[in-house]
């Protein structure tokens, strides 16, 4: 016998590794923007679409868990560095975008700064267990 509600553990970890300065408003926010791509680059973590006992449709969410963490800048630019040396699936967000007000100017933003160069405020991987957890070394659980 299964039990359909115990644990699974997932080969795959998918997490966010926010500035340790931020204000409240820009760890939300920061979060909601780096995860927003994964799904449309990773379509295997997107589960199935929900629907509540009406049959009221709901949009499909990620399929495993998304660890929040924090971090010094040392620890933000360091694992951005390592996660471009193991080539995992990666989103930036610099504090650039804070200033910013739509798509287009996000993206010239990034663009205009070499990558050793980014004022991180935040990133989030998808990644082997394991190469996810080495990138993070350093960081904390997100209080």
């Amino acid at each position: 016998m299964t039990d359909d509600n115990a644990p699974v553990r997932f080969d795959t970890k998918i997490a966010v590794l926010l500035r340790d300065d931020l204000e409240t408003w820009q760890r939300l926010n920061v979060t909601a923007f780096l995860v927003s791509g994964l799904g449309t680059q990773v379509p295997e973590v997107i589960g199935e679409p929900y629907a509540d006992a009406d049959d009221t449709p709901y949009l499909p969410m990620f399929r495993q868990p998304v660890m929040v963490f924090a971090g010094s800048k040392e620890i933000l630019t360091g694992a951005h560095a390592k996660a471009v040396s193991r080539g995992v699936t990666l989103s930036v967000f610099t504090s650039d975008l804070f200033a910013t007000g739509h798509d287009e100017a996000n993206r010239a933003a990034v663009r205009a700064v070499r990558r050793d160069g980014m004022d991180l405020a935040g990133l989030a991987v998808h990644g082997p267990r394991n190469a996810v957890d080495k990138i993070l070394k350093g960081a904390s659980m997100h209080p």
